[in-house]
């Protein structure tokens, strides 16, 4: 186990500075609930005005116990959590729990304080969790260093979920949520300010402890995301999935998360692909965060997305089949001795088809769904079953129904998902270990979010080249665009035709030599974006139009005082659609390429995926598969197919460039790439690589 994992998850002695004896307030709970829930370790308050706090000896001072404790929860307020800090600090604390607000949230004056608090911590060796966070609570061990009212108001129970949130509120709130559908909950933490401890840090603390069976997350700035990486792929090799709400979608949600924690937000959707990079599946809000955990306690696992729906209801079988569609999930086509055993079983007016009504025959033959469910446990194309039943209660046996379809799901191991929006019905599937939901939508949303993130990790995992680019040029900044299309041709990326010339009589010779039409432009790294200053013309058709173009854009760059490196002379390139394949690095999260529409408007229209390298083909094309483009993609209205796979190639070389770039290609930008039909491939017409240091990174956008 960690450091971390055995001083702040399973401490030996915890002192509470500014302990209660009040269990109601701030300074009281951790000590009742660690009483409560049967803390084996030693248990030190600390108040100066009492000698017995809740049954236990009380001390004045830290300096005052028996032993350094392991642990310290820090209560008290202002300049005196900071003297705790200080003291437990130079006393030997292992890991101090400041639940005290104040700092960091509020402003500069705050911050500063809290990164003193971080700063001494750190040279002592001591790990800090918060400040102005509600603290710690492991179920498995009874360590609660935590205020949360929520353990009173719902008395914990020990389970395989963990739950670890930079938010103190969102962490209870999960917990809540969690409970409410009887799942017992072993972990519970939150990291508030983050001056130390993140919310990275005790997830990979957790997902080390092996009854831990699911790992729950709520972010609202992702600050280590190699750690975070780190922990998925471990959580993937021993098969803990892992969830996540990341807050801050939205332009405002990123400002609220940044003033209530005090942190940068990261651009949302660069995290949307390194969450699906590492197998971590992202939900909307808390209530989805635990909408699936039935599910993947039981271990679903389907092999695709094909539903069976079964109901008593006719109209409930066609809204699940409506709902279905919501989900992304597809209605399965039973094979004819499918249908052919569900006929001889079921009623003469009952559908066999899918969905499967089995109509109020039910009140009369309890044993439906025992005769009806094992007939699609036969069926591959069922990899999941939902179970609606909008009617029921007296006069049902409804143990009986519950009892079958826990059996079913035991013995086919197909997810099995069942809406009784009675909760009388609900309780009594619940009981018998079926995931039970009081609606269609919930149902189904669990069901779907578990193939998605089945799916998801299934998916190989890409490896990135081991070898460093070759030819990169020496020096820092922005490259021509000549010297830009050499690197991305040495790389395999297929680029437009062309020649550079220094002269009007080497830009006759490569028109001769390319054949027309032509499209002239000013080679300068000093001017990315060419066309507002004059320096490219198109669709030049005889060596004189060559010629003149040369000699005009010449003289525009020795006017302009920019680097006079050459003039481009390249193939008028046509394609069916124009495409972009650009990356960057991103701060937090290193290497990003984005994959999607071109052309002028690129940046107006933001219709690009972004991946996360390494990343292989079948990513690149799932990945546009969801733009709003797919549709011309894919042909459409007598238009061929394009030539995806092309597209995607280059997407896969350019992820490979910037990544083995060694941190010296800061951005590369393809701009117009022009796509061709299915199998006749995809061309970059222009290019522009930065190499970071002193060059200035010029908006994306065509520049020519």
């Amino acid at each position: 186990m960690t450091d971390l994992l055995t001083a702040a998850l399973n401490p030996s002695s915890i002192a509470v500075i500014g302990a209660s004896e009040n269990p109601h307030k701030i300074g009281g709970r951790p000590i009742a609930y660690m009483q409560r829930m049967g803390y084996q370790g030693r248990l030190y308050p600390i108040n100066p005005s009492r000698r017995e706090l809740q049954g236990l000896a009380c001390y004045a001072a830290l300096a005052d116990l028996p032993e350094v404790p392991e642990m310290a929860i820090v209560i008290v307020a202002g300049d005196q959590a900071v003297a705790a800090v200080e003291d437990c600090a130079a006393r030997g604390v292992r890991c101090a729990v400041v639940i005290a607000s104040g700092f960091g949230e509020t402003g500069a004056q705050g911050r500063a304080q809290q990164d003193h608090m971080r700063d001494v911590a750190r040279a002592a060796g001591m790990r800090l969790i918060g400040p102005n966070t509600q603290g710690l609570a492991n179920f498995g061990t009874g360590a609660i260093a935590s205020f949360s009212t929520l353990f009173t108001e719902m008395p914990p129970a020990d389970g395989p979920v963990a739950v670890v949130s930079q938010s103190g509120g969102m962490a209870a709130m999960a917990y809540g949520l969690l409970r409410q559908r009887g799942l017992g909950v072993r972990h519970v933490h939150a990291t508030g300010n983050e001056a130390d401890v993140r919310v990275a840090d005790l997830a990979w603390a957790v997902a080390q402890d092996p009854e831990v069976k699911l790992l729950l997350l709520y972010l609202e700035h992702i600050a280590n995301p190699a750690l975070l990486a780190a922990t998925a792929a471990h959580a993937r090799q021993r098969g803990l999935p892992i969830v996540a709400v990341k807050a801050g979608r939205t332009a405002g949600g990123a400002q609220a998360a940044s003033s209530h924690t005090g942190a940068l937000a990261n651009e949302d959707r660069v995290v949307e692909a390194f969450l699906r990079r590492h197998g971590i599946w992202r939900a909307r809000d808390p209530h989805a965060l635990a909408l699936a955990a039935p599910g993947y306690l039981q271990g679903w696992r389907p092999a695709g997305r094909r539903l069976v729906i079964v109901s008593n209801s006719g109209a409930s079988c066609v809204m699940g089949a409506d709902a279905a569609e919501q989900h992304g999930l597809s209605i399965a086509t039973l094979s004819e001795a499918t249908r052919r055993e569900l006929a001889a079983r079921l009623p003469g007016f009952a559908t066999t088809t899918n969905p499967i009504d089995i109509t109020a025959a039910l009140l009369s033959n309890s044993g439906l769904f025992s005769e009806v469910l094992p007939v699609l446990a036969q069926d591959d194309a069922a990899d999941m079953v939902f179970i609606h039943i909008p009617v029921s209660g007296a006069g049902y046996d409804v143990e009986r129904f519950a009892r079958d379809t826990a059996a079913f799901a035991r013995a086919s191991g197909k997810p099995v998902a069942v809406a009784a929006w009675q909760e009388s019905v609900a309780q009594v599937f619940r009981a018998a270990g079926v995931a039970t939901y009081a609606n269609e939508d919930e149902a189904l949303g669990a069901l779907a979010q578990v193939a998605g993130h089945t799916a998801l990790l299934r998916e190989p995992l890409p490896v990135l080249p081991t070898s460093a680019p070759a030819m990169l040029p020496a020096g820092e900044g922005l490259l021509n665009e000549a010297d830009s299309l050499a690197l991305l041709a040495a790389h395999g990326v297929p680029v437009v035709a062309h020649r550079l010339c220094r002269s009007a009589d080497e830009a006759r010779a490569a028109f001769a030599e390319l054949g027309g039409p032509v499209a002239v432009k000013a080679c300068s790294r000093d001017v990315p974006h060419k066309s507002e200053h004059g320096l490219v013309a198109l669709n030049l058709q005889d060596a004189d139009a060559v010629a003149a173009a040369f000699t005009q854009q010449w003289s525009r760059l020795a006017a302009m005082g920019a680097a006079q490196e050459g003039v481009l002379v390249a193939r008028m390139q046509h394609g069916r659609h124009e495409a972009m394949v650009g990356a960057h690095i991103d701060p937090q999260f290193g290497p990003v390429v984005a994959v999607g529409d071109g052309g002028k408007y690129v940046e107006a229209m933001r219709d690009v995926a972004l991946l996360v390298p390494p990343f292989a083909h079948g990513e690149v094309v799932q990945a546009l598969r969801g733009l709003r483009i797919a549709p011309l993609l894919a042909g459409t209205r007598g238009d061929p197919a394009l030539d995806v796979q092309a597209l995607a190639d280059i997407a896969v070389r350019v992820g490979g460039l910037i990544s083995a770039g060694a941190g010296r290609i800061a951005a590369i930008d393809l701009n117009p790439v022009m796509l061709g039909p299915a199998g006749q491939g995809a061309v970059v017409v222009d290019a522009l690589v930065d190499l970071g240091g002193a060059g200035t990174r010029p908006a994306p956008g065509p520049r020519s």
